[in-house]
């Protein structure tokens, strides 16, 4: 299934409309509606911008890994420290071009909701009216009068955090964006997917299953979603790591998290894709190739530890790992139990910034 590109987008009682002059905004009922534009964030992508090229590093081999092992006496000092795989705040992680853009995100995600205050008001005035015996017409009117003002204040703070982005595409960077959002989801439609949140090599291999290095990971969420309080007319792939998320726009990555927004052009995201070959301790998904077998307690000839019992005989999978980063900041690793998916998702990230323009001012109006 395709992505698709909508014409308009509704807003509460607000509703945006893309035409060949910019963007629109009405507002009111079916058969009246009452609207001007051009408004709203609008970025254009075609021909006749300044274009760049950024290179991805090909698919290469790494050497296996492991999960903590959960079974099995360790002595101590087998592996290094493991070090934490982590990205640099938000608010460092801003592409140049961006910046506009993420200051109005961020002002608009830190705006506080009324509605709930509303709401308890309400609900402290119908219990006043019951104690205070008032007749029950005063008790239904203050109850409906509260649900009318939640319903419209929470109608109001929903426009008020929400950023209108409209994307209008030739069909070069269409065919561009439909490649990288058709190869992501081939990215999600893996059995499973972890986020690596930090690694470390190992000194002595015979008590890791004779891996060279161990790693935390953590089961992660790779989808088509959109991301909170923002209104577009495409659809995007999103990437949960840790407690930042990943939201591919067709212009550039949005890195979310509860303190803000940050960007990554498509230019300055490198994105490294291994083939890995990775122990598992547990069943492997059932997608994954089982590429090879160990023991969980390995001799110097990589036969079973006979001074270990229930040493178990562990699967050897091939796994796909993608390693996101930028020199602003973003550091993540994301590996996925479906081997070869990785390769096409990073050509398509190559495709997209190779036909991509930059931003004209002439594109831009002024935002919602």
């Amino acid at each position: 299934m395709g992505f698709y590109i909508r014409k308009s987008i509704r807003v509460g009682p607000f509703r945006f409309n893309l035409s060949q002059q910019g963007v629109g905004v009405s507002v009111g009922i079916k058969g009246l509606r009452i609207g001007t534009g051009p408004r709203g964030n609008y970025v254009h992508m075609g021909q006749g911008g300044v274009y760049y090229r950024a290179t991805v590093p090909k698919l290469r081999n790494e050497s296996p890994v492991l999960p903590r092992i959960e079974h099995g006496v360790i002595p101590e000092g087998t592996h290094a420290p493991l070090v934490e795989i982590e990205s640099a705040d938000v608010s460092e992680i801003v592409d140049s071009s961006s910046r506009d853009l993420l200051e109005e995100m961020s002002e608009k995600q830190a705006r506080k909701r009324l509605w709930p205050w509303i709401c308890a008001l309400g609900i402290v005035a119908v219990f006043l009216a019951l104690g205070n015996g008032l007749p029950g017409w005063a008790v239904w009117g203050a109850f409906i009068l509260g649900t009318v003002l939640t319903i419209a204040v929470a109608v109001r703070d929903s426009i008020a955090k929400t950023v209108v982005l409209f994307y209008d595409f030739d069909a070069d960077m269409e065919e561009a964006y439909e490649a990288l959002h058709s190869s992501g989801q081939q990215v999600s439609a893996a059995d499973a997917a972890w986020h690596i949140e930090a690694s470390g090599a190992v000194y002595d291999r015979k008590y890791h299953a004779g891996a060279s290095n161990l790693v935390r990971r953590k089961k992660t969420t790779i989808a088509r979603s959109s991301p909170p309080y923002v209104k577009t007319n495409i659809e995007t792939i999103s990437i949960v790591v840790g407690r930042q998320t990943l939201h591919f726009f067709p212009d550039r990555v949005l890195v979310y998290d509860e303190n803000g927004v940050g960007a990554v052009g498509y230019r300055e995201l490198q994105l490294q894709v291994n083939a890995t070959r990775f122990i598992e301790s547990a069943s492997p998904p059932r997608d994954a190739t089982v590429v090879d077998r160990t023991w969980q307690f390995v001799n110097k000839k990589g036969g079973p530890d006979r001074r270990f019992k229930n040493n178990r005989e562990l699967p050897i999978c091939l796994y796909d790992e993608l390693k996101l980063s930028s020199e602003t900041g973003l550091n993540e690793v994301v590996q996925v139990s479906r081997s070869g998916v990785g390769e096409a998702f990073a050509k398509a990230i190559f495709g997209l910034a190779r036909v991509m323009p930059t931003e004209r001012k002439s594109d831009k109006t002024e935002p919602c």
